[in-house]
């Protein structure tokens, strides 16, 4: 028993000794882990969910949505822009995705668009022959569909009982002719009511006997699509017996969709094919668009109208048909590859290559769209010629822009506060056109020509209708326009080139909150900003060209600043500065 004790406690000592060895080794690592993951955590300042990437939070936590712990966000490859518009992503990320850019083009407005219809009747050369009076089908000399007839040739003999006794009535009036003249007008009248020619009624009249059976004549040529009637059958005044068609010429009906009815225009050079004729194109022109829109296959019919000699043409073929059509615009219009466009509802999505970024950026734009033409959509606004725009991988791309929690196709920016009246924003343009008259004449280093754009801003002005505005636009503008005009007129006054250049940058500072707040009629302005300026206390302007012409320094320093932002007709407006006083410029830090 003792040496059994022994061995016991043997192994309880190997035990505990392994267990301190252990703490040694590895207690202190894990204490060290935990202190360096702590401080990670503690240095990352947003946080995001995986699944619903638009829960956004300063610490961890869990999802509102799903429960799932929160993640921290990542800025995407240390360029270090905070704009939610802007995506930036690593060389590699790009690669794998395959993500392909495009430069826009100009083009010019045309369209060639590729319809299918069929061949039909021509429904202004359909005859129907119809019974000019009641009886019974005794025989029908036309007994198929598809045969020819022309005009005044027999198609079927009638038996009639009412036009027996009116025959009868008319041999009466003739023996009764010379006393009573008006009962014969008055028989003859009668048949002829049944279109009896007037060799059949003078045939009644010199016959002795009364004819049974009267012919029916086609009175149109061409073939016949329909025999309604059959041998024995019972006809009244008026019912139709056979349908004559002439297809001399024919209709090409095509099937047009809602989105290119915009190229559709009356008087459209139609091309053609048919494949029982191949190798042969017919041409036409278009004749007629249905009005309405069909509901079942929300498509329009577009209808021409082709000679057909020697009937080539068989009603029922299909066709296959190429219309080439404009816009009517004069001149070329910028045009976007139909690869780039994302859709969600009303709104149409482009990712546009940032240029001059540390790291490859795309930056999301909600655009315009014209018409189509082919794989190319024309823009109406929100590009300018030469931008480039993701052609391929455009759905990674927005993908990504989600998960970074970024504005996307699915997580659009927040529509902002109340919007200018467009009268106003028409008034705030012109003013703007002064004022790039104004910056241009500061990059000349112009005295005189600042002075006389500043004082031309300073009526403009004055000519703003702010009634126009109401609410909280009408107090951020009244904020605004004691410094707009008081600094406009100090630069008119004034004949010092260096006293006008610090006047025009509180002036630059509340021209561009005004655009920012109450919105402008041109599709981009850049704001644009030198640090150097005013003794290296940096100032802002506006400016109509990308390219930096320093108002501050002129020719001494005319390439001196960068593109802080780019303003795009309709993307901030309303509530755009309404975090700060509109009173309160914000002041630009470099």
């Amino acid at each position: 028993m003792t040496t059994r004790n022994k061995r016991i406690g043997t192994y309880l000592l190997v035990a505990l000794g392994g267990l301190l060895l252990g703490w040694l080794l590895f207690g202190g690592r894990g204490s060290e882990q935990g202190h360096d993951h702590d401080g990670e955590v503690a240095g990352t300042t947003e946080y995001t969910c995986s699944m619903h990437p638009q829960i956004r939070q300063d610490g961890p936590g869990k999802c509102p949505l799903c429960g799932m712990d929160l993640i921290p966000l990542s800025n995407g490859g240390g360029g270090g822009n905070t704009s939610r518009y802007v995506l930036e992503m690593t060389p590699e990320a790009i690669a794998l995705s395959n993500i392909q850019t495009t430069k826009l083009e100009m083009v010019n407005p045309e369209n060639e668009l590729t319809l299918s219809g069929r061949v039909s009747l021509n429904e202004q050369q359909v005859s129907s022959i119809t019974a000019k009076f009641p009886g019974r089908i005794e025989r029908l000399y036309v007994n198929f569909t598809g045969q020819e007839v022309r005009r005044g040739e027999r198609l079927a003999s009638l038996y009639s009982p009412e036009l027996i006794t009116a025959q009868r009535e008319l041999q009466e009036a003739v023996r009764a002719k010379e006393l009573m003249p008006e009962l014969y007008q008055a028989a003859r009248a009668k048949l002829k009511l049944w279109k009896l020619t007037d060799a059949q009624i003078k045939r009644i009249e010199n016959a002795s006997d009364i004819i049974t059976n009267f012919d029916i004549y086609s009175d149109a040529a061409g073939v016949v699509t329909e025999r309604l009637v059959s041998t024995g059958d019972y006809v009244t005044t008026g019912s139709a017996l056979f349908e004559v068609a002439n297809l001399s010429s024919v209709w090409v009906v095509l099937d047009a969709y809602e989105a290119d009815l915009s190229w559709i225009k009356k008087g459209g050079n139609i091309t053609f094919t048919v494949p029982g004729i191949p190798g042969k194109e017919f041409t036409a022109k278009v004749a007629f668009i249905t009005p309405v829109l069909d509901p079942t296959t929300r498509a329009i019919e577009v209808r021409a109208e082709v000679q057909n000699p020697g009937n080539q043409l068989k009603p029922g073929m299909f066709a296959d048909a190429r219309i080439k059509t404009s816009t009517g615009v004069k001149g070329q219009s910028l045009s976007v590859p139909s690869s780039a466009v994302l859709w969600t509802g009303k709104r149409s999505v482009v990712y546009v290559k940032v240029a001059a970024e540390e790291m490859p950026a795309f930056e999301m734009r909600e655009i315009t769209l014209g018409p189509r033409m082919g794989e190319r959509y024309v823009v109406e606004s929100g590009l300018q010629p030469g931008e480039e725009v993701v052609t391929n991988g455009v759905f990674a791309v927005d993908g990504a822009a989600q998960l970074r929690g970024n504005y996307s196709m699915m997580s659009p920016p927040p529509a902002g506060g109340p919007k200018a009246p467009e009268a106003f924003q028409k008034q705030l343009t012109q003013l703007v056109d002064q004022y790039y008259t104004l910056k241009n004449a500061l990059v000349a280093s112009d005295i005189p020509a600042a002075r006389q754009a500043a004082g031309t801003f300073v009526l403009k002005l004055g000519e703003v209708d702010m009634t126009k505005l109401d609410g909280k636009l009408h107090d951020q503008w009244m904020a605004l326009l004691p410094t707009l005009k008081a600094n406009a007129e100090a630069i008119q006054k004034s004949r010092d080139l260096e006293k006008q250049r610090a006047a025009f940058s509180p002036l630059s500072d509340h021209v561009i909150e005004a655009v920012k707040v109450f919105g402008m009629q041109h599709e981009v302005a850049y704001i644009q900003s030198c640090p150097m300026a005013l003794g290296d206390k940096g100032a802002f302007w506006l400016s109509e060209i990308k390219d930096i012409r320093n108002p501050y320094f002129g020719e001494a320093m005319l390439a001196c600043g960068e593109t802080e932002e780019t303003y795009r007709k309709g993307q901030s407006t309303g509530a755009a500065a309404s975090d700060q006083p509109a009173s309160m410029p914000q002041e630009h830090q470099h």
